[in-house]
């Protein structure tokens, strides 16, 4: 069954042997995700080789996304490697506690982000281990937060702090993220994910180190900014202008905002997206139980469907597919999900095009490329196209009609497996139009997508091989060049 949304899988302990990788991409993965959360440089090197490497055995060009750790907003070590606070019980958060190699215990612990006592104020609520832990700051002396647990739990090790309804200071792009972009660039990672990015400056930030850090490869990333802050959710339009896309990052985000607003925010999140002709990446717990389990529950079944109802372009494991029991079930279920909500789809592409506005001959092309496809009922659109730019304003639209990016550029191919709706192939566009004309209807019949007789929509840009100048389309039935 065909499916237009794709799968963002994170490789972990877990995914990464090649027979593994092997068998998740064939199943489905779309992008890999490398979470410079854990481990080193040269793990994440010999990760995207290893990527690159499975992808090339499967016959596919599969996206690799760097998705840096951002600020650690965490607490620190204990003796024990855990304590149990009970509700009611007195806790410090102590920013100059593990200075001197002293362990956390049942009265308090460190804190790796030492900015913390400036940004609290008496009465702000405190959330660790993703919001199972509540604390109240009831004063701050020096380095020292004093609190009373609310809601108790076990706290381990190098758990996260938040405090709800956002407002700590940390920078988005820490020394640690300047140089992990360096280390991405180096095997052109075809995205970026920036981490805690609180304004589009930040976001603006990120993009000019890695090209920078890209240059002497000749290459620049498509950029991916986090919202797991509340205070990104005010300027998120500003974000996405400088962003290339976002991702729902339903974990912080929930802490911050409560875990209520964020269905609504999902929506308003990835239709705000699709308006500016960006991407949208639902992500968090979507198939959480299968870390453990070989089948997800209903609810999270439901959650997944929901977002591609959405109009999400991808949707995305994390410890699903890095660290538990069943990484290449979790990409074929979700697979499944995915291309099944997709049958159900309401097509409203008429009510997208009323008030559309072009301003471009290349997107003028792009629409009346779909609004000719919707009402031919053709088999495929085909774009071909050097950037991808037509292809991912054709897949801004809800059509049920597939789209092929045809393109010479690898790294344009790579990045295309993001694209809602799209699917990408390798093919050179030099010499006359007719010629390629006929090698772009050649290849859509070897790969089993029309057949003699089917009719398509065609665009390209002429000159052929000009970046950005997609300037007309042909409706072509197959086999009108024999």
């Amino acid at each position: 069954m065909y499916r237009g949304t794709k799968i963002v899988a994170t490789i972990g302990p877990a995914s990464t042997d090649f027979d593994i990788l092997v068998r998740m991409i064939e199943a489905g993965v779309d992008v890999v995700r490398l979470n410079f959360s854990h481990g080193k440089a040269q793990d994440h090197i010999d990760r995207a080789t290893l990527v690159r490497s499975a992808a090339a055995h499967c016959g596919r060009e599969v996206a690799i996304m760097a998705d840096m750790q951002g600020p650690k907003i965490r607490v620190g070590k204990f003796e024990e490697g855990k304590i149990f606070l009970e509700n009611g019980d007195k806790f410090i958060l102590d920013a100059k506690w593990g200075d001197n190699g002293e362990l956390g215990n049942q009265d308090r612990v460190g804190l790796d982000y030492k900015a913390l006592p400036r940004d609290v104020r008496p009465g702000d609520k405190l959330l660790l281990n993703d919001g199972l832990i509540v604390l109240i700051v009831e004063r701050i002396l020096g380095h020292e937060i004093f609190t009373v647990v609310k809601v108790g739990g076990e706290l381990s090790n190098n758990k996260g702090i938040n405090r709800q309804g956002g407002g700590l200071t940390a920078p988005a792009l820490t020394a640690k993220d300047m140089e992990d972009i360096k280390t991405a660039m180096s095997f052109q990672a075809d995205y970026l994910a920036i981490s805690f990015p609180k304004s589009a400056t930040d976001m603006e930030m990120a993009r000019q180190l890695a090209n920078i850090a890209g240059e002497a490869y000749h290459h620049k990333p498509k950029m991916i900014a986090k919202i797991e802050r509340a205070e990104a959710i005010p300027v998120l339009q500003e974000i996405l202008d400088a962003s290339d896309g976002i991702m729902v990052a339903r974990g912080d985000l929930a802490v911050e905002v409560g875990n209520a607003a964020v269905p609504a925010l999902q929506k308003r999140m990835i239709r705000m997206a699709r308006e500016s002709n960006k991407l949208a990446i639902t992500a968090t717990q979507m198939m959480e139980s299968m870390i453990f389990n070989a089948v997800p529950t209903r609810a999270e079944v439901s959650d997944v469907a929901n977002a591609v109802l959405d109009g999400t372009d991808a949707v995305m494991t994390s410890a699903e597919t890095a660290s538990g029991k069943y990484p290449i079930e979790t990409v074929e279920m979700m697979a499944a999900i995915c291309a099944e909500a997709e049958q159900s789809e309401y097509n409203k592409l008429d009510a997208d095009f009323l008030n559309v506005r072009f301003s471009r001959i290349d997107q003028s092309i792009a629409y009346g490329a779909l609004f000719t496809a919707h009402h031919l009922r053709v088999k495929a659109i085909v774009a071909l196209t050097e950037s991808g730019s037509t292809a991912l304003w054709m897949s801004r639209h809800s059509i049920d009609t597939p789209i092929y990016a045809l393109t010479p550029s690898v790294p344009t191919q790579r990045k295309v497996s993001l694209y809602r709706n799209v699917r990408a192939y390798h093919l050179m566009q030099t010499g006359d139009t007719n010629a390629v004309l006929r090698q772009a209807e050649a290849l859509m019949v070897a790969k089993g997508i029309v057949k003699k007789g089917d009719m398509i929509v065609v665009t390209w840009g002429e000159p052929m091989g000009q970046v950005g100048g997609t300037n007309a389309l042909k409706i072509v039935r197959i086999g009108e060049f024999d």
